[in-house]
Protein backbone atom coordinates (compact mmCIF):
# COMPACT_ATOMS: atom_id res chain seq x y z
CA UNK A 1 0.00 0.00 0.00
CA UNK A 2 1.43 2.89 -0.91
CA UNK A 3 1.47 6.37 1.19
CA UNK A 4 -1.22 8.03 0.06
CA UNK A 5 -3.69 4.69 -0.29
CA UNK A 6 -2.55 4.21 2.86
CA UNK A 7 -3.82 8.06 3.78
CA UNK A 8 -6.94 7.73 1.82
CA UNK A 9 -7.84 4.05 3.39
CA UNK A 10 -7.47 6.01 7.22
CA UNK A 11 -10.10 8.25 6.24
CA UNK A 12 -9.09 10.50 8.93
CA UNK A 13 -10.37 14.47 8.33
CA UNK A 14 -8.01 17.21 9.20
CA UNK A 15 -8.49 16.63 13.31
CA UNK A 16 -9.57 19.40 15.54
CA UNK A 17 -7.11 22.31 16.48
CA UNK A 18 -5.13 20.81 19.29
CA UNK A 19 -2.02 18.56 20.44
CA UNK A 20 -3.93 15.10 19.77
CA UNK A 21 -5.21 12.85 16.67
CA UNK A 22 -8.22 14.04 18.07
CA UNK A 23 -10.74 12.71 20.73
CA UNK A 24 -8.15 12.78 23.47
CA UNK A 25 -6.26 9.94 21.88
CA UNK A 26 -2.61 9.95 22.10
CA UNK A 27 -0.82 11.82 18.90
CA UNK A 28 0.42 9.46 16.56
CA UNK A 29 3.68 12.13 16.77
CA UNK A 30 4.04 10.50 19.56
CA UNK A 31 4.42 6.51 18.15
CA UNK A 32 6.79 7.68 15.58
CA UNK A 33 9.05 9.14 17.73
CA UNK A 34 9.55 6.24 19.77
CA UNK A 35 10.10 4.48 16.40
CA UNK A 36 12.63 6.73 15.82
CA UNK A 37 14.31 6.45 19.51
CA UNK A 38 14.63 2.99 19.13
CA UNK A 39 15.90 2.94 15.79
CA UNK A 40 18.59 5.52 16.37
CA UNK A 41 19.26 2.84 19.19
CA UNK A 42 19.72 0.02 17.36
CA UNK A 43 21.93 2.08 15.10
CA UNK A 44 23.99 3.34 17.75
CA UNK A 45 26.23 -0.17 18.14
CA UNK A 46 28.66 1.43 15.77
CA UNK A 47 29.38 4.06 17.77
CA UNK A 48 30.15 2.43 20.68
CA UNK A 49 33.01 0.54 18.86
CA UNK A 50 36.18 2.85 17.36
CA UNK A 51 37.56 2.78 20.63
CA UNK A 52 37.30 -0.39 21.65
CA UNK A 53 38.99 -2.11 18.47
CA UNK A 54 42.38 0.60 18.84
CA UNK A 55 44.49 -1.59 20.62
CA UNK A 56 43.04 -5.28 19.44
CA UNK A 57 44.15 -3.99 15.87
CA UNK A 58 47.17 -2.28 16.83
CA UNK A 59 48.20 -5.32 19.09
CA UNK A 60 47.04 -8.06 15.88
CA UNK A 61 47.89 -5.81 12.83
CA UNK A 62 50.90 -3.46 14.61
CA UNK A 63 48.80 -0.58 12.96
CA UNK A 64 49.71 2.25 14.67
CA UNK A 65 47.32 4.10 16.51
CA UNK A 66 47.45 7.36 13.94
CA UNK A 67 46.67 4.80 11.74
CA UNK A 68 43.87 3.38 13.15
CA UNK A 69 42.58 6.97 14.04
CA UNK A 70 42.63 7.58 10.39
CA UNK A 71 40.11 5.31 9.89
CA UNK A 72 37.73 6.28 12.69
CA UNK A 73 38.32 10.70 11.18
CA UNK A 74 36.95 9.07 7.87
CA UNK A 75 34.13 7.37 9.45
CA UNK A 76 33.71 10.28 11.21
CA UNK A 77 33.64 13.05 8.95
CA UNK A 78 31.83 11.11 6.24
CA UNK A 79 28.89 10.86 9.46
CA UNK A 80 28.78 14.93 8.94
CA UNK A 81 29.50 15.31 5.41
CA UNK A 82 26.61 13.09 4.54
CA UNK A 83 24.38 14.27 6.80
CA UNK A 84 23.14 17.16 5.09
CA UNK A 85 22.57 15.28 1.90
CA UNK A 86 20.89 12.83 3.52
CA UNK A 87 18.21 15.33 4.80
CA UNK A 88 17.53 16.59 1.71
CA UNK A 89 17.37 13.06 0.34
CA UNK A 90 14.32 12.74 3.05
CA UNK A 91 12.70 15.14 1.25
CA UNK A 92 12.95 13.68 -2.05
CA UNK A 93 12.58 9.71 -0.97
CA UNK A 94 11.10 9.46 2.11
CA UNK A 95 12.46 9.42 6.00
CA UNK A 96 12.32 5.48 6.22
CA UNK A 97 13.35 4.14 2.55
CA UNK A 98 16.65 6.86 3.31
CA UNK A 99 17.20 5.12 7.18
CA UNK A 100 16.46 1.22 5.97
CA UNK A 101 19.25 2.03 2.95
CA UNK A 102 21.97 3.29 5.77
CA UNK A 103 21.33 0.53 8.04
CA UNK A 104 21.60 -1.98 5.67
CA UNK A 105 25.13 -0.25 4.40
CA UNK A 106 26.02 -0.17 8.07
CA UNK A 107 25.60 -3.70 8.17
CA UNK A 108 27.22 -4.42 5.47
CA UNK A 109 30.73 -2.44 6.29
CA UNK A 110 30.85 -3.73 9.31
CA UNK A 111 29.96 -7.36 8.72
CA UNK A 112 33.26 -6.90 5.80
CA UNK A 113 35.86 -6.06 8.37
CA UNK A 114 35.78 -9.56 9.73
CA UNK A 115 37.64 -10.44 6.59
CA UNK A 116 40.34 -7.35 6.20
CA UNK A 117 43.61 -7.99 6.41
CA UNK A 118 45.37 -4.56 5.38
CA UNK A 119 44.66 -1.03 6.52
CA UNK A 120 43.23 0.70 3.44
CA UNK A 121 40.43 -1.80 3.78
CA UNK A 122 39.73 -0.56 7.09
CA UNK A 123 39.22 2.73 5.43
CA UNK A 124 36.97 1.06 3.40
CA UNK A 125 34.78 -0.70 5.21
CA UNK A 126 34.68 0.79 8.55
CA UNK A 127 35.94 4.39 7.38
CA UNK A 128 33.86 4.27 4.03
CA UNK A 129 30.79 2.23 4.47
CA UNK A 130 29.92 2.44 7.79
CA UNK A 131 30.68 6.95 7.70
CA UNK A 132 28.15 7.17 4.62
CA UNK A 133 25.38 4.97 6.36
CA UNK A 134 26.10 6.61 9.74
CA UNK A 135 26.27 9.85 8.16
CA UNK A 136 22.21 8.44 6.90
CA UNK A 137 21.65 8.04 10.14
CA UNK A 138 23.03 11.08 11.94
CA UNK A 139 20.68 14.08 13.99
CA UNK A 140 19.44 15.26 10.50
CA UNK A 141 17.28 12.04 10.55
CA UNK A 142 15.96 13.31 14.14
CA UNK A 143 15.62 17.11 12.53
CA UNK A 144 13.39 15.91 10.23
CA UNK A 145 11.14 13.56 12.40
CA UNK A 146 10.98 16.80 14.96
CA UNK A 147 10.42 19.11 12.33
CA UNK A 148 7.80 17.11 10.40
CA UNK A 149 5.79 15.70 13.22
CA UNK A 150 5.87 18.70 15.69
CA UNK A 151 4.94 21.84 16.04
CA UNK A 152 4.88 21.91 20.52
CA UNK A 153 7.70 20.39 22.45
CA UNK A 154 10.33 20.68 19.46
CA UNK A 155 13.24 21.14 21.97
CA UNK A 156 11.98 18.07 24.56
CA UNK A 157 11.29 15.64 21.55
CA UNK A 158 15.22 17.05 19.68
CA UNK A 159 16.41 16.35 23.22
CA UNK A 160 14.63 13.14 23.48
CA UNK A 161 15.98 11.62 20.24
CA UNK A 162 19.07 12.89 20.80
CA UNK A 163 19.65 11.69 23.74
CA UNK A 164 18.91 7.39 21.79
CA UNK A 165 21.95 7.72 20.28
CA UNK A 166 23.31 7.74 24.46
CA UNK A 167 21.07 5.06 25.25
CA UNK A 168 22.61 2.48 22.56
CA UNK A 169 25.87 3.57 24.14
CA UNK A 170 24.86 2.91 27.36
CA UNK A 171 23.56 -0.63 25.86
CA UNK A 172 26.18 -1.35 23.78
CA UNK A 173 29.41 0.08 25.15
CA UNK A 174 29.92 -3.16 27.99
CA UNK A 175 28.35 -5.84 25.71
CA UNK A 176 30.70 -4.79 22.65
CA UNK A 177 33.77 -4.47 25.50
CA UNK A 178 33.04 -7.92 26.98
CA UNK A 179 32.69 -9.38 23.81
CA UNK A 180 36.20 -7.82 22.49
CA UNK A 181 37.41 -8.52 25.70
CA UNK A 182 36.47 -12.27 25.85
CA UNK A 183 36.46 -13.29 22.11
CA UNK A 184 38.40 -10.91 20.11
CA UNK A 185 36.99 -8.32 17.94
CA UNK A 186 35.41 -9.62 15.40
CA UNK A 187 32.33 -10.91 16.69
CA UNK A 188 31.81 -7.70 18.27
CA UNK A 189 31.87 -6.23 14.47
CA UNK A 190 29.23 -8.85 13.29
CA UNK A 191 27.01 -7.54 16.35
CA UNK A 192 26.99 -4.12 14.94
CA UNK A 193 26.24 -5.56 11.99
CA UNK A 194 23.40 -7.44 13.11
CA UNK A 195 21.91 -4.96 14.91
CA UNK A 196 21.77 -2.84 12.46
CA UNK A 197 19.91 -4.77 10.13
CA UNK A 198 17.84 -6.00 13.44
CA UNK A 199 16.04 -2.38 13.09
CA UNK A 200 15.27 -2.33 9.78
CA UNK A 201 11.43 -4.04 9.98
CA UNK A 202 10.61 -1.57 12.78
CA UNK A 203 11.43 1.39 10.00
CA UNK A 204 9.97 -0.22 7.43
CA UNK A 205 6.88 -1.62 9.13
CA UNK A 206 6.32 1.48 11.75
CA UNK A 207 7.85 4.63 10.35
CA UNK A 208 5.96 7.17 8.64
CA UNK A 209 7.33 10.28 6.35
CA UNK A 210 4.72 12.85 7.10
CA UNK A 211 1.19 13.22 9.62
CA UNK A 212 -0.27 13.87 6.21
CA UNK A 213 -0.19 9.92 5.48
CA UNK A 214 -2.02 9.03 7.96
CA UNK A 215 -4.31 12.29 8.00
CA UNK A 216 -3.37 14.04 10.97
CA UNK A 217 -1.86 17.39 11.98
CA UNK A 218 1.44 17.75 13.47
CA UNK A 219 1.50 17.42 16.92
CA UNK A 220 0.40 21.09 18.24
CA UNK A 221 -0.90 22.18 15.07
CA UNK A 222 -3.50 24.67 14.57
CA UNK A 223 -4.12 23.76 11.01
CA UNK A 224 -4.03 20.51 8.81
CA UNK A 225 -0.26 20.63 6.51
CA UNK A 226 -0.60 18.94 3.47
CA UNK A 227 2.18 16.85 2.75
CA UNK A 228 4.94 18.61 0.46
CA UNK A 229 5.32 17.27 -3.19
CA UNK A 230 9.03 15.36 -3.33
CA UNK A 231 11.97 17.96 -3.91
CA UNK A 232 14.23 16.82 -7.20
CA UNK A 233 17.52 17.61 -7.04
CA UNK A 234 18.62 16.41 -3.32
CA UNK A 235 22.16 16.91 -3.77
CA UNK A 236 21.94 20.38 -5.76
CA UNK A 237 19.38 21.74 -2.87
CA UNK A 238 21.82 21.11 -0.14
CA UNK A 239 24.92 22.43 -1.75
CA UNK A 240 22.25 25.25 -2.13
CA UNK A 241 21.28 25.73 1.03
CA UNK A 242 25.02 25.49 2.11
CA UNK A 243 25.60 28.80 0.13
CA UNK A 244 22.65 30.65 1.61
CA UNK A 245 23.24 30.01 4.78
CA UNK A 246 26.92 30.51 4.02
CA UNK A 247 26.61 34.57 3.75
CA UNK A 248 25.50 34.76 6.67
CA UNK A 249 27.41 35.06 10.02
CA UNK A 250 25.39 32.92 12.27
CA UNK A 251 26.39 29.73 10.38
CA UNK A 252 29.98 30.22 11.12
CA UNK A 253 29.23 30.76 14.58
CA UNK A 254 26.83 27.24 14.92
CA UNK A 255 29.28 26.08 12.64
CA UNK A 256 32.17 26.69 14.66
CA UNK A 257 31.15 25.81 18.22
CA UNK A 258 29.36 22.55 16.81
CA UNK A 259 33.05 21.13 15.19
CA UNK A 260 34.47 22.42 19.12
CA UNK A 261 31.44 20.11 20.55
CA UNK A 262 32.71 17.20 17.84
CA UNK A 263 36.35 17.47 18.90
CA UNK A 264 35.44 17.55 22.94
CA UNK A 265 33.15 14.39 22.82
CA UNK A 266 33.14 12.00 19.61
CA UNK A 267 36.88 12.83 18.53
CA UNK A 268 38.50 12.60 21.67
CA UNK A 269 36.17 10.54 25.16
CA UNK A 270 34.43 8.65 22.52
CA UNK A 271 37.58 7.52 20.53
CA UNK A 272 40.34 7.96 23.24
CA UNK A 273 39.31 7.71 26.86
CA UNK A 274 39.05 3.64 26.87
CA UNK A 275 42.60 3.15 25.26
CA UNK A 276 43.92 6.68 27.43
CA UNK A 277 42.58 4.96 30.89
CA UNK A 278 44.00 1.37 29.54
CA UNK A 279 47.23 2.82 29.18
CA UNK A 280 47.13 3.67 33.23
CA UNK A 281 46.36 0.05 34.07
CA UNK A 282 42.74 0.14 34.05
CA UNK A 283 40.76 -2.96 32.59
CA UNK A 284 39.18 -2.88 29.05
CA UNK A 285 35.67 -3.17 30.20
CA UNK A 286 35.80 -0.88 33.30
CA UNK A 287 36.50 1.59 31.17
CA UNK A 288 34.10 0.68 28.41
CA UNK A 289 31.55 0.45 31.50
CA UNK A 290 32.81 4.50 32.60
CA UNK A 291 32.48 5.60 28.91
CA UNK A 292 28.29 3.70 29.30
CA UNK A 293 27.91 5.48 32.38
CA UNK A 294 28.60 8.76 30.62
CA UNK A 295 25.98 7.52 28.04
CA UNK A 296 23.40 7.11 30.86
CA UNK A 297 23.79 10.55 32.07
CA UNK A 298 23.88 11.97 28.58
CA UNK A 299 19.94 10.78 28.81
CA UNK A 300 19.31 12.91 31.57
CA UNK A 301 21.31 16.16 30.64
CA UNK A 302 20.11 15.72 26.87
CA UNK A 303 16.64 15.32 27.78
CA UNK A 304 16.88 17.98 30.41
CA UNK A 305 18.82 20.41 27.76
CA UNK A 306 15.58 19.79 25.27
CA UNK A 307 13.23 20.78 28.43
CA UNK A 308 15.35 24.10 29.45
CA UNK A 309 15.74 25.21 25.33
CA UNK A 310 11.78 25.70 25.88
CA UNK A 311 12.17 27.50 28.13
CA UNK A 312 15.72 30.14 28.38
CA UNK A 313 17.67 31.71 25.66
CA UNK A 314 19.18 28.99 23.48
CA UNK A 315 22.85 31.30 23.28
CA UNK A 316 23.32 30.99 26.90
CA UNK A 317 22.75 27.64 27.55
CA UNK A 318 25.48 26.75 25.10
CA UNK A 319 27.72 29.09 27.00
CA UNK A 320 27.14 27.49 29.96
CA UNK A 321 27.51 23.61 28.37
CA UNK A 322 30.51 24.30 26.88
CA UNK A 323 31.93 26.34 29.72
CA UNK A 324 31.53 23.26 32.11
CA UNK A 325 32.25 21.05 29.62
CA UNK A 326 36.18 22.59 29.32
CA UNK A 327 36.82 22.36 32.82
CA UNK A 328 36.09 19.02 32.85
CA UNK A 329 38.51 18.63 30.38
CA UNK A 330 40.87 20.08 32.36
CA UNK A 331 41.01 18.05 35.44
CA UNK A 332 41.07 15.04 33.51
CA UNK A 333 44.48 14.20 33.10
CA UNK A 334 44.67 14.46 37.33
CA UNK A 335 42.09 11.30 37.71
CA UNK A 336 43.28 9.17 34.72
CA UNK A 337 46.72 8.35 36.73
CA UNK A 338 45.32 5.10 38.90
CA UNK A 339 43.98 2.29 37.31
CA UNK A 340 41.37 2.39 39.86
CA UNK A 341 37.89 4.46 39.75
CA UNK A 342 38.01 6.47 42.57
CA UNK A 343 35.57 9.06 43.72
CA UNK A 344 36.92 12.49 41.61
CA UNK A 345 36.59 9.80 38.43
CA UNK A 346 33.31 8.99 39.37
CA UNK A 347 31.82 12.98 39.43
CA UNK A 348 33.96 13.47 36.04
CA UNK A 349 32.04 10.76 34.78
CA UNK A 350 28.75 12.36 35.75
CA UNK A 351 29.32 15.77 35.34
CA UNK A 352 30.58 15.45 31.64
CA UNK A 353 27.91 13.11 31.12
CA UNK A 354 25.34 15.63 31.62
CA UNK A 355 27.04 17.71 29.10
CA UNK A 356 27.93 15.40 26.31
CA UNK A 357 25.14 16.51 23.57
CA UNK A 358 23.69 18.70 26.01
CA UNK A 359 24.29 21.41 23.21
CA UNK A 360 22.83 20.07 20.82
CA UNK A 361 18.76 21.08 21.59
CA UNK A 362 19.98 24.42 21.53
CA UNK A 363 22.28 24.64 18.59
CA UNK A 364 18.95 22.84 16.69
CA UNK A 365 16.58 25.43 18.18
CA UNK A 366 18.86 28.20 16.83
CA UNK A 367 19.11 26.92 13.69
CA UNK A 368 15.18 26.46 13.37
CA UNK A 369 15.37 29.75 14.13
CA UNK A 370 17.26 31.12 11.55
CA UNK A 371 16.91 29.07 8.90
CA UNK A 372 13.05 28.15 8.97
CA UNK A 373 12.07 25.46 6.42
CA UNK A 374 15.83 24.70 5.69
CA UNK A 375 16.64 24.63 9.05
CA UNK A 376 17.33 20.57 8.84
CA UNK A 377 19.46 20.95 5.76
CA UNK A 378 21.28 23.62 7.54
CA UNK A 379 21.56 21.91 11.09
CA UNK A 380 23.17 18.92 8.67
CA UNK A 381 25.60 21.07 7.32
CA UNK A 382 26.20 22.59 11.16
CA UNK A 383 26.65 18.92 12.15
CA UNK A 384 29.27 17.85 8.92
CA UNK A 385 31.38 20.59 10.96
CA UNK A 386 30.78 18.71 14.35
CA UNK A 387 32.04 15.52 12.75
CA UNK A 388 35.14 17.32 11.29
CA UNK A 389 36.10 18.49 14.46
CA UNK A 390 35.50 14.88 15.69
CA UNK A 391 37.53 13.41 12.64
CA UNK A 392 40.79 15.82 13.08
CA UNK A 393 40.83 14.81 16.87
CA UNK A 394 40.30 11.45 16.51
CA UNK A 395 43.28 11.84 14.17
CA UNK A 396 45.44 13.79 16.20
CA UNK A 397 44.74 11.79 19.07
CA UNK A 398 46.56 8.83 18.00
CA UNK A 399 49.14 10.74 16.11
CA UNK A 400 49.52 12.76 20.09
CA UNK A 401 49.55 9.08 21.98
CA UNK A 402 52.41 7.97 19.37
CA UNK A 403 54.57 10.96 19.69
CA UNK A 404 54.32 11.68 23.30
CA UNK A 405 53.24 8.24 24.40
CA UNK A 406 50.04 10.22 26.49
CA UNK A 407 46.89 11.85 25.45
CA UNK A 408 47.18 14.88 28.39
CA UNK A 409 47.92 17.44 25.61
CA UNK A 410 44.39 16.43 23.84
CA UNK A 411 42.81 16.64 27.40
CA UNK A 412 44.15 20.15 28.10
CA UNK A 413 43.66 21.69 24.29
CA UNK A 414 40.09 20.80 24.45
CA UNK A 415 39.49 22.43 27.31
CA UNK A 416 40.75 25.48 26.06
CA UNK A 417 38.49 25.10 22.63
CA UNK A 418 35.73 24.70 24.66
CA UNK A 419 36.66 28.59 26.57
CA UNK A 420 36.44 29.56 22.71
CA UNK A 421 32.73 27.99 22.00
CA UNK A 422 31.67 29.66 25.04
CA UNK A 423 32.37 32.69 23.89
CA UNK A 424 31.50 32.70 20.04
CA UNK A 425 27.95 31.20 21.57
CA UNK A 426 27.50 34.18 23.10
CA UNK A 427 28.16 36.27 19.92
CA UNK A 428 25.11 34.73 17.87
CA UNK A 429 22.70 37.17 17.43
CA UNK A 430 18.81 36.42 18.45
CA UNK A 431 17.17 36.58 14.69
CA UNK A 432 18.69 35.43 11.11
CA UNK A 433 18.93 37.86 8.00
CA UNK A 434 19.10 36.61 4.53
CA UNK A 435 18.02 33.25 4.52
CA UNK A 436 16.22 33.21 7.31
CA UNK A 437 12.57 32.13 6.65
CA UNK A 438 11.14 32.30 10.13
CA UNK A 439 11.29 30.05 13.10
Amino acid sequence: MTQTSEAAAVGQQPSKPGRGGGRGRVHRAWFVAAVTFVTIIGAAAFRSVPGLLIDPLHDEFDWSRGTIGAAVSVNLALYGLTAPFAAALMDRFGIRRVVAVALTVIALGSGLTVWMTAAWQLMLCWGLLVGLGSGSMALAFAATVTNRWFTERRGLVSGILTAASASGQLIFLPLLSWIVERHDWRPAAVTVALAALAVVPFVWLLLRDHPADVGLKPYGATEFVPKPAPVPGAARRAVTVLFSAARTGPFWLLAGTFAICGASTNGLIQTHFVPAAHDHGMPLTTAASLLAVIGVFDVVGTIASGWFTDRFEARRLLAVYYSLRGVSLLFLPLLLVTPSVQPPMIFFIVFYGLDWVATVPPTLALCREQYGDDSAIVFGWVLASHQVGAALVAFLGGVARDTFGSYDVMWYASGALCAVAALMALVIRRRGVGVATGA
